[in-house]
């Protein structure tokens, strides 16, 4: 696994990226086209913005190619053709030139990795340009194993969503409209940047202000992904996979793992079940409570996001604490079982290990 990442050099370096001005002294943003011959500039549409090319802009100036390069914000063709990377508008898709708009006929490439969501230009520069970003933030190895494992997961957790949602690709297949309004995700309050239409001031130079605005926040929330992967998802894999590699140890089943250190494990289980190809799947978890230091077993879930178990405890532990628990289950130490059966509980590790092996013959 990587090394512990000092946070001291990647937070100078968002500084640097989200407030570093170019020679107009306009945060790296401008609509002229007089600028020193060594500065790259990177242009994207005027107007109206969204999550993808402020993003996207924020994301390709943290490359070793367009470091701190100067956002050029038009619709003029001849000064799109003139700057050294386009993204979100020009109708071209090319890597080798640096272009990278979605919006035209024919457009359908996608991350892959099994991935399959049409992308964004946000999309686009961070499948070009992701692992060397994600490996400059962390000072690791492009090539490192990690750093793949860490490019593939900030873009199933963070950045599919944000090619999907540019996209319109609906989150669920169903005509049923949704139940509620959600307008909290960070492509929802990066709109809301725009220039309020009662605003008397819609001058160009007030547009760019905000766009600075909505590129800030978009590069916070991606980076804060990237650490937060690094940080927390990856040593979290690492235990749950050791865990996994030590089911058989715990139960000839292989069907009962133990958590030997608490995490969030949920999710990276699944993930881990079908990389592993484990069969017969995981029916419980054991852990111990952090707080108040007793044992868990947990029915694992069908699938991450629904509530039913694969094996839930027995019916006729549930509901039951104590005392009445330990004599209908015969395992002493008995705590509770959760009227669903979903997670029970026992004073001790063996005996918790007792009530995982006992609801498997169940």
């Amino acid at each position: 696994m990587l090394r512990p990442f000092s946070r001291a050099v990647f937070g100078s370096r968002r500084a640097l990226a989200a407030s570093k001005q170019d020679c107009n002294g306009r945060f790296g943003i401008s609509r002229s086209s007089m600028c020193s011959a060594a500065v790259k500039r990177v242009g994207t549409h005027s107007g109206s913005f969204h999550c993808d090319e402020a993003l996207g802009c924020f994301m390709i100036r943290l490359t070793g190619k367009f470091s701190d390069a100067r956002v050029v914000r038009t619709r003029d063709p001849k000064v799109l053709e003139s700057v050294d990377a386009v993204l979100d508008v020009g109708g071209v898709y090319d890597h080798a030139r640096d272009r990278y708009d979605h919006h035209q006929k024919g457009f359908e490439e996608v991350f892959g990795h099994g991935f399959n969501t049409k992308l964004s230009s946000a999309g686009l520069v961070y499948k070009h340009f992701g692992k060397e970003i994600i490996a400059k933030e962390l000072q690791a190895d492009e090539d490192h194993p990690d750093v793949h494992r860490l490019f593939l997961a900030v873009y199933k957790n963070f950045m599919e969503a944000i090619d999907a949602i540019d996209n319109g690709i609906n989150q669920y297949d169903t005509k049923r409209p949704p139940r509620y309004v959600n307008n909290t995700d960070l492509s929802s309050r990066l709109g809301k940047l725009n220039l309020d239409w009662m605003d008397p001031d819609q001058s160009a130079e007030k547009e760019d202000e905000a766009f600075q605005r909505a590129m800030s926040l978009a590069g916070k929330e991606f980076l804060d992904s990237v650490w937060y992967h690094a940080r927390s998802w990856l040593p979290a894999r690492s235990v749950v996979k050791k865990c996994l590699e030590e089911r058989l140890n715990i139960d000839p089943s292989g069907e009962i793992m133990v958590l030997d250190t608490f995490c969030p494990w949920k999710v990276l289980l699944f993930e881990l079940e079908e990389e592993m190809k484990i069969n017969p799947p995981i029916k419980y978890v054991i852990y111990q409570d952090e707080r108040s230091k007793r044992w868990r077993v947990q029915a694992m879930t069908v699938a991450p996001d629904r509530f039913e178990s694969r094996k839930a405890l027995p019916a006729r532990w549930r509901g039951l604490t104590d005392d009445e628990l330990s004599k209908e289950s015969a395992i002493p130490g008995g705590v509770f079982v959760h009227m669903s059966g979903f997670i029970g509980g026992n004073q001790t590790y063996k005996g918790t290990l007792a009530m995982a092996k006992a609801a498997l013959k169940l």
